[in-house]
């Protein structure tokens, strides 16, 4: 028997200890090897660094084949949704991040409808998860929910925008919105200060509601107290992105190069990339509860409301389920046959239609 076995027998012994402060670890371990699901949406008129700051969080590109369209593509062209998949893998932590970007979004002169396709996609994933809820194998559900939205506001504006005002309106009960001040580095500190007091009183003007970070329990360490209060404080996030390695006080950093001097993306003086990074890595449970607890069970109380067909949920034994399926199976085989018969039939008459025709 290992060290650490008689260690575990030993402590289990002892007066007044049960073992119940091993949960989380079992909790942990488990999360771990399954891994964990995030779908992120980035919503902003084109050409604010959306695509290049997705890219800078995760150290991976996401858009590996992308056509930027011309001002004439921009004109007639539509909200569309791509949605990016891909595993990242950090010291043996899986995360399967889904990225969701929004090409064609405010870039029309009529933007009236372009934000009924993005609560279309955020339904039918909620429509999605729900079926599958109610479904035979609810063990294996993906979670397909939009978790978080970084809506991206311009820093060429006095504030904000009709359309982001209207958009946030639109979506503040579906999904967490986080606001995102893009291309930082074009503004001063003061401009920024001031932008960012602007935006947020436009929010609460208008009775919008962004994600807000949760508060703190008395028995958190102080340190990460202090980590919260900032992160609460620099809200809208005001970012800049870039994948470019530059050599700055001689070191290697990721950053834009300028003719005054270079601004580094990882650097808290120089913009607040570090502290958005920050809040959704340590706050992405948080992200995934809210979207679970509140957006999904708006969602399914308005389906309730309306009187809309929801599958039940089956109560069946294993043995009922797997002959189910089997019977499922056995029907998919039997229309694939007809249909290739039919298939069959119609190449034979048409040999038969050529073979009459006249040389």
């Amino acid at each position: 028997m290992s060290s650490e076995s008689v260690k575990t027998f030993a402590s289990l012994e002892t007066p007044g200890y049960v073992g119940f402060a091993n949960l989380p670890n079992q909790v942990h371990r488990k999360s771990v090897k399954k891994g964990f699901e995030f779908t992120l949406m980035v919503v902003g008129e084109s050409g604010l660094g959306k695509s290049t700051l997705v890219n800078s969080l995760f150290l991976t590109d996401l858009y590996p084949n992308r056509k930027i369209p011309d001002a004439i593509d921009k004109t007639y062209k539509t909200v569309g949704l791509e949605a990016s998949t891909v595993e990242i893998e950090e010291r043996g932590v899986k995360l399967r991040l889904t990225v969701v970007d929004t090409p064609g979004f405010g870039d029309a002169i009529n933007n009236t409808d372009s934000f009924k396709a993005i609560i279309q996609y955020i339904d039918d994933q909620f429509e999605r998860f729900l079926r599958d809820e109610s479904g035979l194998n609810r063990r294996n559900i993906l979670d397909n929910r939009v978790h978080c939205c970084f809506y991206f506001i311009s820093p060429f504006g006095h504030g904000m925008k009709p359309l982001d005002i209207e958009f946030m309106k639109q979506l503040h009960n579906k999904v967490n919105i986080v606001p995102v001040i893009a291309k930082a580095d074009v503004l001063t500190k003061k401009e920024i200060q001031k932008l960012k007091k602007r935006i947020m009183e436009e929010i609460e003007a208008n009775g919008i509601k962004i994600y807000g970070l949760p508060d703190c329990d008395s028995d958190e360490d102080e340190d990460y107290k202090e980590q919260v209060r900032q992160l609460k404080e620099a809200v809208p996030f005001a970012v800049c992105g870039s994948n470019t390695l530059l050599e700055a006080r001689g070191k290697k950093v990721r950053g834009r190069l300028y003719p005054w001097g270079v601004v580094e993306v990882e650097n808290p003086e120089h913009c607040d990339f570090i502290k958005l990074r920050s809040m959704l890595i340590t706050h992405m449970q948080d992200l995934q509860e809210v979207t679970q607890e509140v957006h999904y069970e708006n969602y399914r109380s308005e389906r309730l409301a309306k009187g809309a067909p929801v599958p039940k949920r089956t109560t069946s034994l294993p043995d009922q389920d797997k002959s189910q399926t089997q019977h499922e199976k056995d029907r998919i085989l039997q229309e694939k046959e007809a249909e290739l018969r039919r298939m069959q039939d119609m190449l034979a008459k048409m040999q038969a239609q050529m073979q009459q025709q006249p040389q």
